[in-house]
């Protein structure tokens, strides 16, 4: 049995408990010829061959794992796009903006590995074949059974699959392009006399005759259209259209430009450039049937037409009280496929969902989802919480496809509707082996932007994923990358799942370049449960790819920080590609900047600290600031020493707050006494409590620090204070004189670092912390930090009791023997 070290197949792995991994294989045989053939070609895998693989990780601590890869069935090329973009990130304090995450990493090995060569995709054909030959030449070449059955569950029609809905109507016919509508096929023979017919007349035929000629010759069997647009003949009929373009009635023209719909006319071909024109000229003379039906075959074109559109649009906002069920549900699809959202409808948009919500098809409710979230149409909680009721009790009977459009729309305006959630466990797990990529991406990011954690879905997704791992695009193993690490969950499989997932990013390393977003997401997802792929983290941090993310539409600045901090705490032997100083110097102002306008000043945050102040003896005790910027949120720091007592180090805070400018000092007889006898008589908190607040007065009020062997006491609420110096200056505001201290002396104690949590740190009901914020807990232990939380469910229902009540809460949690303990 051979043993070889992975250097391009199986990328490096560097996990926080860094490992070393082993894999037994059968020794692969052949000759060298056929080795350097299959290096050259990453992307095909020999399903029979295995080799032993030992996979050096950083930081080994006896971590170990059995890595088997499957393998994949052969990849297509992936579908376009979606333009739309999910606000799937949103982590409480974390992310800001709805947008794709990133992250840095950065790690270190004794020998560094350069990353593998770049292989560029095949390039896609301009023509783009019809759906069937592509299928059959797909199937043709699958070697086995199940490889047929995953390319026909991965076939995904960008262009068709929207349009389910309109065959369940025969209302829509009239309003759409029906691509599967029975025409009798043209013979050769008769389209060549047309063409001859034209060639003779040059031009002199009526405007019928024309319209007959291409509706004709759109009849011609389907593989003699290309050539049959590029004939010079043809190329006269279409001179001779444009040039009587006006002569002709419209309902001429529709089907002029439904010859041109068969025969796969290019978008930019001159004959519907004068169509369009002519179009628009005549939209205030034509029905809403046929304006939805002529913007209908623009889209099966794939031209884009936005002045049509916008007078398209103007037209249904003044006719909107005579649509029809059928016309609104074709109106919202054209919106969609145009990603246009036009702001004057919105409100019209949703009084008509409403009016009609009981009336639509399943698949009609899909395609306004869909339509809507393309677009990016704003739409109220109230109507999607209506929608996501019409679906939850119906989700057996719709299909996978409209169920996926109704996600996505649930996403967008993150709607927490928990019955469609729970009914969608219920029925997605089952359907996920048969569902394609894109959907079960949309499927696991829903999951994850809702922070909604289901086991049963992640587990089904995680099954099924590495078998179709080679269908995913770039933006679909980040996201599902994203998910997984957003909702902390690790499968039964992770490390087929998570080995088959990274694999996949360094097959599609070359798409990066235009979509660095995808390769951060990825990355983020990634480190939040502890593995970082060093090649990749490598790639992401040099300067190349830096300035290839100041390219994009999405601010990337946060996430890199993110990524390169983790790293550098996590994997401190790390030696790859580095952040340069500068850049962390800004993004470090521009996160801090945010904080003390955006989280400081939250009234939970700002309370725990004044108490936190008021207990331990002054706001040299207490630092409220981010220990760590990258993870974008605060804490409340504080030092113990081993006896239980605080240790001030908030210095500069200190001396800035204890200035006296001209304070007049009233004596009391507590001053007095302490003046005299060192030291005041010794009062509860709740005789402090009464005491204080005279009107034009404020008293300062401070419990004496505990000792951890009076813990018990102070539960039982006999909480004793020191009345310490009270002084009140001019202006009413009360100030506390500093207790004595030995500043240049700390005895060896423990530092806390308290979370105020709150409900987008954890999962949607329930107490699972989220990714990020494991990852920050996860990091401050490592820097010597006891965390310690104040819960929202505990700290929130406290704010409206007594300040008694929420300083026995803070003592609580700050003098836990257990704290202390875990120091020694």
């Amino acid at each position: 049995m051979a043993t070889v070290l992975i250097c391009r197949r199986f990328p490096r792995l560097s996990r926080v408990t860094t490992f070393s991994t082993t894999a037994k294989c059968q020794a692969e045989s052949g000759s060298s010829k056929s080795k350097q053939k299959k290096e050259e070609n990453p992307e095909t895998a020999n399903t029979r061959t295995e080799s032993a693989a030992k996979i050096q990780l950083l930081n080994p601590l006896d971590y170990r794992v059995l890595y088997n890869p499957s393998a994949y069935a052969k990849s297509r090329a992936a579908s376009q796009q979606h333009a739309a973009r999910n606000s799937d990130q949103a982590l409480g304090d974390a992310f800001t903006s709805p947008g794709t995450v990133q992250v840095q990493h950065t790690f270190g090995t004794a020998s560094s590995q350069a990353l593998p060569p770049l292989r560029n995709a095949l390039p896609k054909p301009k023509s783009k074949p019809l759906l069937e030959q592509t299928v059959s030449a797909q199937l043709s070449a699958a070697q086995t059974k199940e490889e047929a059955e995953n390319i026909k569950t991965e076939m995904h029609d960008s262009k068709e699959d929207p349009r389910v809905f309109q065959k369940g109507r025969p209302e829509y016919r009239s309003l759409s392009y029906d691509k599967f509508e029975l025409i009798e096929t043209l013979p050769l023979e008769e389209g060549d006399s047309i063409l001859h017919s034209v060639a003779v007349c040059k031009g002199s035929q009526s405007p019928g005759t024309i319209t007959d000629y291409f509706c004709k010759l759109s009849c011609l069997p389907v593989e003699q259209h290309a050539a049959l647009v590029s004939e010079p003949r043809f190329n006269t009929l279409c001179r001779c259209a444009v040039k009587n373009i006006a002569l002709f009635s419209t309902s001429d023209l529709i089907d002029i430009l439904k010859a041109c719909v068969r025969l796969v006319v290019p978008p930019t071909h001159p004959l519907l450039n004068a169509c369009e024109n002519e179009f628009c000229r005549r939209v205030w003379d034509m029905n809403l049937d046929q304006l939805l039906l002529v913007a209908d075959c623009w889209r099966c074109l794939e031209r884009s037409v936005p002045s049509y559109l916008s007078i398209l649009f103007s037209y249904a906002n003044m006719h909107w009280k005579d649509l029809t069920l059928p016309q609104f549900v074709q109106l919202i699809y054209i919106i969609g496929e145009g990603r246009r959202s036009p702001a004057d409808l919105t409100q019209k948009v949703e009084s008509m969902i409403l009016k009609y919500l009981d009336s639509f098809t399943l698949e009609e409710v899909g395609a306004i989802c869909l339509g809507l979230f393309k677009s990016l149409s704003g739409i109220s909680d109230h109507v999607m919480r209506k929608i996501a009721d019409r679906v939850s009790p119906q989700m057996e009977d719709m299909s996978t496809y409209a169920l996926v459009n109704v996600l996505k729309m649930l996403r967008y305006t993150r709607m927490d509707h928990l019955p469609l959630l729970k009914e969608l466990g219920k029925v997605i797990p089952a359907r996920i082996p048969t569902t394609n990529i894109q959907g079960i991406m949309h499927i696991t990011l829903t999951c994850s932007s809702l922070h909604y954690f289901d086991e049963g879905i992640m587990a089904a997704v995680a099954m099924s994923l590495p078998s179709k791992v080679t269908y995913c695009r770039s933006k679909d193993a980040a996201k599902f990358l994203w998910s997984f690490g957003c909702l902390d969950y690790e499968p039964p499989n992770e490390e087929e799942f998570y080995s088959s997932l990274i694999e996949q990013m360094h097959r599609k390393l070359h798409e990066f370049g235009k979509f660095p977003e995808h390769l951060l997401t990825g990355l983020l997802g990634l480190a939040f449960v502890k593995r970082f792929p060093e090649e990749l983290i490598d790639y992401a941090l040099r300067d190349e790819f830096v300035q290839k993310t100041r390219g994009s539409k999405y601010e990337l600045k946060k996430d890199l920080f993110t990524l390169s901090k983790s790293v550098e705490i996590e994997c401190p032997s790390y030696q790859g590609s580095r952040l340069p100083p500068q850049l962390y110097q800004e993004i470090t102002e521009m996160v801090l900047n945010f904080a003390e306008q955006e989280i400081y000043v939250r009234p939970e945050i700002v309370e725990a600290a004044s108490l936190l102040e008021s207990m331990l003896g002054g706001p040299e005790y207490v630092k409220n600031h981010m220990i760590l910027p990258h993870t974008r949120s605060s804490d409340l720091e504080v030092h113990l020493a081993m006896d239980g007592h605080p240790i001030p180090f908030n210095l500069k805070n200190s001396v800035a707050d204890k200035k006296l400018k001209d304070i007049g000092v009233r004596l009391t007889d507590d001053l007095m006494t302490q003046l005299i006898k060192g030291r005041c008589n010794s009062q509860s908190l709740m005789e402090v409590e009464n005491e204080a607040r005279t009107p034009g007065q404020e008293r300062g009020e401070e419990a004496q620090t505990p000792r951890v062997g009076d813990r018990a006491a102070l539960l039982g609420g006999a909480l004793i204070a020191d009345a310490r110096l009270q002084v009140e200056p001019q202006s009413g505001h009360g100030l506390e004189a500093p207790p004595t201290l030995t500043l240049n002396r700390h005895p060896r104690g423990v530092k806390l670092a308290i979370q105020v949590s709150n409900r987008n740190h954890y999962c949607y009901c329930s107490k699972r912390l989220l990714g990020l914020h494991c990852l920050k807990r996860r990091q401050l232990q490592q820097l010597g930090y006891v965390v310690v939380e104040l819960p929202f469910w505990e700290w929130f229902p406290l704010l409206k009791r007594t300040r008694l009540e929420k300083l026995s809460y803070l003592h609580y949690k700050v003098f836990d023997p257990a704290l202390l303990s875990r120091a020694g």
